[in-house]
């Protein structure tokens, strides 16, 4: 990419995207950009200490629906269980992989820091009758747990700032294999077109591309097998208003009025009206990433 100069907000991510960017650095601005933005939104609310206490529910049923059908990183990773095998799920959120893994594998570790999504996943394992998930409350890295054959963290490190030490920690934890599961963002989406005019690059939160080269830097030289269901399901807003609202908490821009007379001709330009709602159009895909531990 070429290298800009700008003129830095308060809150924008890395800009100078160098032949030799510090990809952990991008993440991490990223991340903490991210998370200055949604701690405003829920300051004085109940999800200030906890962000699930009102979504764990909400949660599972969503993954219940997006597991209805089969895809290539469920079928990837059985595919590389055996049934002697420890599991580590870092993230575990409800318990929907540890509970897949568990019946693959002689057991697995749940690790994750949300009480209600515990609560969920707890409520979860005892209705499908598993008894051999343990569950951690904690956040990785800095939860102890003891060494184990596989570990997965599936779309559950956005919120970590330093992914390098996140990823360090999991190999010194794992015997054979890491898995990743991340959001793998198109370049010509409606958020990246937006973070490409405002920051002057199309990486416009944590992902699969940062992540990646980050294994690079950190010598890793990890595979990636591409979900094969394609891109995940269109956004939808009741308004343009919604919408500008929602890209503008998504890039951390909250206070930036400067930019909304772009982003309003941007969002009017993309979206399509439908029924009485706005629909984006589909822009990220899973990815999986895994690697050789030892």
């Amino acid at each position: 990419m070429h290298s800009h100069a700008y003129v830095a907000l308060e809150n924008e991510p890395v800009k100078e995207m160098e032949k030799s960017t510090n990809w952990n650095a991008l993440w991490q601005e990223l991340v903490e950009m991210k998370t200055r933005s949604h701690e405003k939104s829920r300051a004085g609310t109940e999800q200030e200490k906890d962000a699930w206490c009102k979504k764990a529910l909400e949660f599972k049923e969503g993954v219940k629906r997006r597991w209805s059908k089969p895809d290539s990183s469920r079928d990837f990773i059985l595919s590389q269980i055996s049934p002697d095998s420890t599991v580590l799920d870092i993230g575990a959120g409800v318990g929907a992989w540890s509970a897949l893994l568990a019946r693959k594998a002689k057991n697995v570790t749940a690790v994750e820091p949300s009480p209600s999504m515990i609560n969920v996943m707890r409520n979860s394992l005892a209705e499908e009758g598993i008894a051999n998930v343990a569950i951690v409350q904690g956040s990785w890295p800095d939860v102890q747990v003891e060494p184990h054959d596989y570990s997965l963290c599936s779309h559950s490190m956005y919120g970590y700032p330093d992914l390098t030490g996140f990823v360090r920690r999991m190999v010194e934890t794992t015997r054979k294999t890491c898995f990743l599961l991340l959001r793998a963002p198109t370049l010509d989406g409606v958020r990246s077109e937006a973070a490409r005019h405002i920051w002057g690059q199309p990486l416009d939160s944590p992902n699969f591309t940062i992540a990646f080269n980050i294994l690079l830097q950190m010598g890793i030289y990890a595979n990636v097998l591409m979900e094969n269901t394609g891109l995940w399901k269109p956004r939808k807003s009741a308004s343009l208003q919604e919408a500008l609202k929602d890209l503008k908490r998504y890039l951390g821009l909250d206070n930036a009025a400067e930019h909304e007379p772009y982003l309003k001709e941007l969002l009017k330009h993309r979206l399509k009206l439908q029924g009485g709602c706005y629909f984006w159009p589909p822009e990220v895909r899973s990815a999986l990433v895994y690697w050789q531990a030892k």
